[in-house]
């Protein structure tokens, strides 16, 4: 008994310091997982340089058209088209801070944003290419479409009209609500940026992937958008001088997702347009083979896409931007001192945040320290190539022309002080991942030792500890975790089968011949074994397996889906409808503590009214999988919208949880005053 006791309370103890090392760790591992990134406050300005008055500017108006998920599209004429490198994560929210502040997002934003106090989920008090815009007062602020960039900049649009991204099912309205705006807008000359933020075809991806066939129509709505938008840039005088830049804020892979790493995700189009562009701009071929899978045109960095509107439009850099200046555009501007200060001005701005990272004295050319002279490291080599551009700069701006070596070389300046300064956002404190990666060993180690001392008949710590660790392992792939339910699919088998197997065994032990009757039979008490459940679940794995085909590699192979319920709606919803009525009754059994007309009420509003959304939702999503008794049903529920619906669901649902809680107290109340147990009442 003392030896039972002991181990019980060195149980608690090391279950305990497990329970206050898991946090811990985690705490300690994401302080060293994600990096400081240096931030610069406030809003750049002009400096004085030694080049003149500050260049003017081509354009005075913008028209900044985000086709969400969009991965390629140009044809000839007035524009530059490029591949624009969306790094990851490929999602809105950081792409569209990418596009704006030209800085480089990581995982980090994903959960925090910059620390501004109350401002800190928003860009409204950070130095945008949008905050320039309205500064310098190039007239009203327009924003139609993803209500993604309300959120990030409040206050900050004139006239505004924003769309949820959250119903992927809807590919029309949540476009059409942005383009009937735009030919009263065109009229209007009192704007100065329209943003427009399409989310059809990122929804068309998600639900369908990007070779379904409501893709192709969508592409062509896109395309007659941006065609009237240009003949408008064409006819009417007030946008003669308007720059139109349509791209998107990331692509998607094979199976119409986002938000990694691969080509398809991270090579949205970027096309720079204007009837102005003619007289600089080479014709480009269209449609064009891209030389590895996405690379149709030049390659940039998403992020330039900041300095080079700043330029454009004549107004400073953001300072916090990380993005180059793209070299295609410099012919608009005929005198070499306007070239060069573009580039000057864009290189001292990425060279604050340089500094504010690795200190000053390296870059100051009056500084004591030769950067040339010193070990060959990153910021050396970079220090030293800027000493020599600086001076070389001075004596370039009074030539005829720019030097096309100075232009490369200040070109690829920028691009290395870019790369370094992004891969700041992966710059891991590694001491920290290894104390909390030590710690989390120790929570495991001390969670093993309280499962030995337990586990001391079961048997089943083995394969439980070599299912945690191979699954731990799977994590260091990327490979993997997109196609991790297929680890689930093979352990499930292999540990159902374990089960089934030791099951067998025992039944074999206890009966007499024929073995395998007895084992699937238990003649003593007129049921089944255990092992013929077990066989049973295998099977259900397996027919699992091959219901829908889900990851990335197989998303658009044949399924039992594709193969059976699609092409037969009517059998679908005899299945779906089973489900239903076994839900009902299975509800209904635990609501014995209600009158049975309450009981029974209750269940059908429940059951009646989920059935009604799922036929609506269906409807809305899948039309032509509405069919049969199924149409009949929805016509009848025709009316109700999808939110009434959804509502009252969820109160239903709401009703039930509450009455659990209820029985659930009632029943502990009465187990502990008389001293038996009594089971909790399920509800859901």
């Amino acid at each position: 008994m003392v030896a039972v006791t002991n181990r019980s309370l060195l149980c608690t103890l090391l279950l305990t310091i497990a329970n206050l090392l898991i946090p811990l760790s985690i705490l300690v591992f994401a302080t060293g997982f994600f990096p400081y990134k240096p931030f610069l406050p406030g809003l750049a300005e002009y400096e004085p340089l030694e080049y003149g008055a500050s260049p003017s500017a081509p354009f005075d108006k913008v028209v900044f058209m985000v086709v969400d998920a969009l991965r390629s599209l140009i044809r000839h004429g007035a524009a530059i088209p490029f591949t624009a490198n969306a790094r990851s994560p490929t999602v809105t929210m950081p792409r569209i801070k990418a596009i704006t502040t030209g800085s480089i997002p990581s995982f980090v934003d994903l959960i925090l944003n910059f620390d501004e106090a109350d401002t800190s989920s928003t860009l409204a008090a950070q130095d945008t290419w949008l905050a320039q815009l309205k500064v310098a007062g190039k007239g009203k602020l327009l924003m139609f479409g993803d209500d993604t960039w309300l959120k990030l900049f409040p206050d900050t649009f004139d006239r505004h009209d924003g769309t949820s991204s959250f119903f992927v099912s809807d590919f029309t309205e949540v476009d059409n609500n942005v383009t009937r705006h735009i030919a009263g807008e065109l009229e209007n000359n009192d704007w100065g940026l329209m943003v427009l933020h399409y989310l059809g075809l990122d929804h068309i991806g998600h639900k369908a992937g990007p070779r379904s066939s409501n893709m192709l129509p969508k592409q062509a709505e896109m395309d007659r958008i941006v065609e009237v938008i240009y003949n408008a840039m064409e006819s009417k005088s007030h946008l003669k001088s308007t720059l139109f830049v349509l791209c998107g804020d990331h692509g998607m892979n094979d199976a119409g997702n986002h938000g990694a790493s691969s080509a398809g995700e991270t090579s949205p189009a970027l096309v720079f347009m204007s009837p102005k562009l003619k007289g600089i701009s080479a014709e480009f071929p269209a449609p064009a083979q891209p030389k590895n899978e996405f690379d149709y045109y030049t390659m940039v960095e998403q992020s330039d896409i900041a300095p080079t509107i700043a330029a454009l439009l004549g107004f400073p850099v953001s300072k916090n931007n990380l993005g180059a200046f793209i070299p295609d555009f410099l012919p608009f501007w005929s005198r070499s001192s306007d070239k060069i200060q573009i580039l000057i001005r864009n290189a001292r701005q990425i060279l604050n945040i340089v500094t504010a990272a690795f200190g000053g004295e390296l870059f100051d050319a009056h500084s004591n320290v030769d950067p040339c002279a010193l070990e060959a490291t990153e910021i050396n080599e970079l220090a030293c190539e800027w000493r020599k551009i600086n001076q070389q700069a001075v004596s370039l701006a009074s030539a005829a022309d720019v030097d096309q070596r100075w232009l490369s070389a200040m070109s690829a300046w920028l691009r290395r002080a870019q790369d370094l300064m992004s891969s700041m956002a992966s710059n891991y404190d590694t001491s920290r991942l290894t104390i909390g990666q030590g710690l989390a060993i120790a929570a495991t180690l001390a969670s093993v030792v309280v499962a030995t001392l337990q586990d001391t008949r079961s048997g089943i710590l083995m394969p439980l500890l070599l299912i945690t660790v191979t699954y731990g392992i799977m994590m260091f792939t990327s490979s993997y975790v997109e196609e991790e339910q297929h680890f689930w699919y093979w352990s499930s088998t292999l540990w159902v089968a374990w089960l089934g197997f030791r099951a067998i065994q025992r039944c074999l032990a206890l009966s007499s011949p024929p073995w395998i009757y007895s084992s699937l039979y238990t003649s003593r008490t007129g049921r089944f074994s255990t092992a013929l459940w077990y066989l049973l679940a295998l099977g259900t794995l397996r027919l699992t397996r091959g219901w829908n085909q889900t990851g990335q590699k197989f998303a658009g192979e044949p399924d039992i889906v594709k193969l059976f319920l699609a092409p037969n709606p009517q059998l679908l919803w005899v299945l779906v409808s089973m489900t239903y009525i076994l839900v009902s009754f299975q509800v209904l059994a635990n609501l014995n503590g209600l009158p049975f007309i309450v009981a029974t009420s209750l269940t059908s509003v429940l059951i009646s009214s989920a059935f009604a959304f799922k036929l609506a939702f269906t409807a809305e999503d899948a039309p032509e999988l509405i069919a049969g008794f199924a149409k009949t049903l929805n016509d009848m529920f025709e009316g109700q919208t999808l939110l009434s619906r959804a509502r009252v669901v969820f109160a239903s649902l709401a009703v039930l949880a509450a009455w659990a809680v209820y029985q659930g107290g009632k029943g502990g109340r009465y187990a502990k005053s008389s001293g038996k147990s009594q089971p909790v009442q399920r509800l859901l």
